[in-house]
């Protein structure tokens, strides 16, 4: 039942579809957390489902910010209380991926076209009951993590044994400056060990729910424009072959991608002393780092700095490159010259682009019998594509962590870590990739015979429709000029 022309709006069909869509799609986002917490160990610190609540929150666009009181630990001020700026893409690429497929699923019963009216009502029910369950988490995702000094006793030492190990491990220098082998440090380092802080984590319901209110709108728009089969509004039509061949054959690389990613990191879970570390860093975090390499592999160049735990969850070569205490900037060259092995990331970035582009060519309705046309008219949509894919990738991975991390489990007092990409420069690295890489992918499609054989329904139709209308335009045009024609014929066969 279609809203178009005037039709009404399945309202009943309608609500139990948003229902469903957004509690699958939360419920794989809390479990993703959950399992990815967990394997990290972050459970040992602190209740599960609080921290669960608030890395769901962080997924979706929310603020997360720690307080209390961790002076013992070194940290104090402003350092102890910024909020959480980083978001576990894991998370949120699980909750977007069933939350965009479940809508435009639920679309697909309206036929070939559906009305604005019923897609505005669908998509409005979808968000604000997405809403409505963010701020139950916002309200759930507050909770009091104790931190034990205890913990930092040495494996096989006891209290007393640490604090002489400890001890033993500085310079033999500082045992000549008055009082600090006379008691003062031995005395301060049995504070440390026998120091217990409460330290709490809130959701900020403001800030969250309307990041949440720009995510979830993201999610929909994107899950419209990459969906092929879906019907449109009758004045969006033309977006069946013009933009959303690009758009899904992007998304459709970038995920691929974020897989291969996954699979690495299972690879390397393998033969890791820790396996549960790496297997929940990956599940939480594999689009962070795929998502980062992707540009970086285009030539876009980041910014960062790292320090202390923190650095250790960075991949090598990356580690090496920010050991110093300022920022630095990071690319693939500098990167190179510490390890050559990353040349291949730059192979892999552009194998992603080439496989964007053949998706694009098979996907885009071939309307013109010219290969040259039909890789213009590629090079062209995926080119507008990815100058904004890159930009948006840039700023979803963008990181700035520090010590607030510890109170969901994470190992960061003392630790810092800020990593930011060169949005403009994405943006136009990626309009030159994104038309290099379609122009390829078309020429490629075309000679193989791929070009356009995995169009949709709803694209071909429209081609057809809009070649009918030229047509009858031709024809209207050629019965005009024949019938003046014809008029000064006759005109001409009159005597003076």
């Amino acid at each position: 039942m279609s809203a178009s022309g005037g039709g009404r709006v399945p309202w009943g069909p309608a609500l139990l579809s948003a229902i469903a869509t957004v509690s699958w799609a939360f419920l794989a986002m809390a479990g993703i957390a959950a399992l990815g917490l967990h394997l990290i160990g972050a459970d040992g610190a602190g209740a599960l489902g609080p921290m669960t609540a608030a890395a769901t929150v962080l997924a979706v666009g929310g603020s997360v910010t720690p307080y209390g009181d961790v002076s013992a630990f070194g940290l104090g001020g402003a350092q102890a209380h910024a909020a959480i700026d980083i978001a576990p893409l894991g998370v949120s690429l699980v909750g977007a991926l069933l939350l965009g497929w479940l809508f435009v699923r639920s679309l697909r019963a309206a036929g070939a076209v559906i009305g604005r009216a019923e897609l505005a009502v669908r998509a409005g029910l979808v968000a604000v009951l997405f809403l409505l369950l963010l701020a139950g988490l916002t309200w759930v995702g507050n909770d009091t993590v104790t931190i034990d000094g205890a913990t930092l006793v040495l494996r096989g030492l006891d209290r007393r044994a640490t604090e002489q190990d400890l001890l033993s491990r500085l310079p033999e220098q500082l045992g000549d400056i008055a009082e600090i082998g006379g008691g003062l440090l031995p005395d301060r380092l049995a504070e440390l060990v026998d120091a217990k802080a409460s330290v709490g984590f809130t959701v900020a319901p403001g800030r969250s729910v309307l990041g949440g209110a720009v995510w979830v709108v993201a999610v929909l728009l994107l899950a419209l424009l990459a969906s092929r089969r879906t019907p449109l509004p009758p004045g969006a039509r033309a977006l069946h072959r013009t933009v959303r061949p690009a758009v899904s054959a992007m998304c459709g690389a970038l995920v691929l991608a974020v897989g291969a990613g996954l699979v690495a990191g299972i690879y390397a879970a393998v033969g890791d002393d820790r396996p549960g570390l790496v297997l929940g860093s990956a599940l939480l975090g594999a689009p962070n780092g795929v998502w980062i390499g992707v540009p970086l592999g285009l030539f876009v160049p980041w910014y960062g700095r790292a320090s202390g735990a923190l650095r250790r969850v960075l991949p090598d070569p990356v580690d090496g490159l920010l050991a110093g205490p300022g920022r630095e900037r990071i690319t693939v060259a500098r990167l190179a010259e510490l390890d050559g092995r990353v040349w291949l990331l730059v192979a892999a970035s552009v194998l992603l682009m080439l496989t964007a582009g053949v998706l694009t060519a098979a996907r885009t309705p071939v309307g013109s019998p010219r290969p040259l046309a039909f890789a213009g008219w590629c090079a062209l949509r995926l080119g507008v594509v990815t100058a904004v894919a890159l930009p948006l990738l840039v700023g979803l991975t963008r990181v700035s962590a520090g010590a607030s991390l510890s109170v969901l489990g994470f190992d960061a007092f003392g630790a810092g870590l800020e990593l930011y990409g060169n949005a403009p420069l994405a943006l136009a690295l990626g309009a030159g990739w994104g038309a290099a890489a379609g122009a390829a992918g078309a020429f490629a499609a075309w000679a193989t015979g791929a070009a356009g054989r995995r169009a949709a329904a709803l694209a071909c139709e429209d081609v057809a429709a809009a070649a009918a209308v030229t047509r009858r335009k031709d024809g209207e045009a050629g019965a005009k000029g024949e019938e003046g024609g014809e008029g000064a014929g006759h005109d001409g066969g009159r005597g003076p």
